[in-house]
């Protein structure tokens, strides 16, 4: 059974990022812009031990490889961005697979339009994701040298590749038995197709592939994970959601089982504010103890259903501006790669600050989650009658 952590490339200026949020842009730029929510809210986020690294630095490659290793990391599973044979950020990816003395790893195809909300929605969309004629015959031109790589993550013989919307692939069952036949005539074994847990009701024989991974929070800013006790000095402008952390882990946690191969996800803290500002979801309560109790959970449940070839997804190795990352940081230290390898923590994390009262941005958090409740009841029913 393999642990496998999201990675993002994020962290290094391109051409494309200068012209739509200015020159030097990288995902850092928008850590250091977080403000705190609430009284006790941790922003900005400082990384302490990598520093405000640039991927560019081949060094950084290694000191991650072995943070990652000596945490209990077994791979990455890195963003693959590329839009009808256009690639966006791909130099750290091609410099992992170049160098196999890093941290095993495979890809996972972002395939969302990118938009200025940072939300993969199709409002003010500044590079669309399209499916022309052929584009899986190129895609997986681009997916080759990758799917060929000696510390390439395999499932039984078979590289790993991660969709992230399959919903959005057009004729996704095609699409999928493409990829395996060229993956055959390629030489490969096949290839272990997972969809990303990114919308309800996924069922991977439906799209042609072999799992879904858990994909947490994705799904689940509900009434079942909102936070439910006053939090002390909100601020009057805020108007994202306020969520529970100990609640997300515990409904993931009792999800009832399944007659398909849905490998489970942990995520070791959210908060967006760093990209939403005072629109943000933030999962209050995030702890390195109770990110670790999730863990030690799922890998059992995987393990105990499929051994060695088990896989149990964290969301996410490196989302610093989705508060969402076991990289070391000031106010936590190593705590979070700590839990991950099994070490017994030294303190407690701090505990979120308790106001007397609800406010009205606190009221307003409770409204949206009960409107995602709603939302959530509809889309299980559209999925049941076959409209994913």
């Amino acid at each position: 059974m393999k642990t496998v952590a999201f990675y993002l490339p994020q962290f290094h200026a391109i051409r494309e990022n200068d012209e739509w949020w200015g020159k030097g842009f990288t995902e850092w730029t928008n850590v250091a812009r977080a403000r705190p929510q609430y009284e006790g809210h941790n922003h900005p986020r400082v990384s302490t031990l990598l520093g405000e690294y640039d991927l560019t630095d081949s060094s950084i490659y290694k000191q991650q490889t072995e943070l990652a290793r000596d945490s209990g990391v077994d791979a990455f599973c890195m963003y693959f961005y590329w839009f009808g044979g256009h690639r966006l950020l791909e130099r750290p990816v091609e410099a992992w697979r170049e160098n196999t003395e890093l941290l095993p790893y495979c890809l996972s195809w972002a395939n969302e339009s990118w938009s200025r909300r940072w939300d993969g929605k199709d409002r003010e969309v500044l590079m669309r994701q399209e499916y022309a004629s052929g584009f899986a015959e190129e895609l997986f031109a681009d997916l080759l040298p990758h799917l060929r790589a000696p510390h390439y993550l395999q499932v039984d013989g078979r590289p790993v590749f991660v969709v992230h919307r399959i919903d959005l692939v057009p004729q996704a069952r095609e699409f999928a038995d493409r990829l395996r036949r060229l993956a055959c005539e390629a030489g490969l074994r096949g290839i272990y197709l997972i969809a990303a847990e990114t919308k309800p009701g996924i069922r991977p024989s439906v799209f042609g592939c072999d799992a879904v991974a858990e994909f947490p929070p994705v799904g689940q800013n509900t009434l079942g994970s909102a936070y439910l006790r006053p939090l002390a000095r909100v601020r009057r402008d805020f108007r994202g959601r306020l969520m529970s952390y100990n609640r997300l882990a515990r409904r993931f946690e009792r999800r009832k089982s399944v007659d398909f191969v849905r490998h489970p996800g942990v995520a070791p803290a959210w908060d967006n504010t760093a990209r939403r500002q005072s629109h943000a979801t933030i999962y209050a309560g995030a702890s390195p103890e109770r990110y670790g109790n999730w863990l030690r959970h799922a890998r059992q449940r995987e393990a105990a259903a499929r051994g060695e070839n088990g896989l149990v997804f964290v969301n996410a190795w490196n989302e610093w501006a989705e508060g969402a990352y076991l990289e070391p940081d000031e106010r936590s230290g190593t705590a979070y790669l700590d839990v991950t390898a099994g070490r017994a923590l030294s303190a407690s994390s701090a505990t979120p600050i308790h106001g007397l009262f609800w406010t009205y941005p606190q009221m307003r958090s409770l409204a949206l989650a009960t409107a995602g409740s709603v939302l959530a009841v509809v889309r299980r029913v559209r999925a049941r009658l076959g409209f994913l």
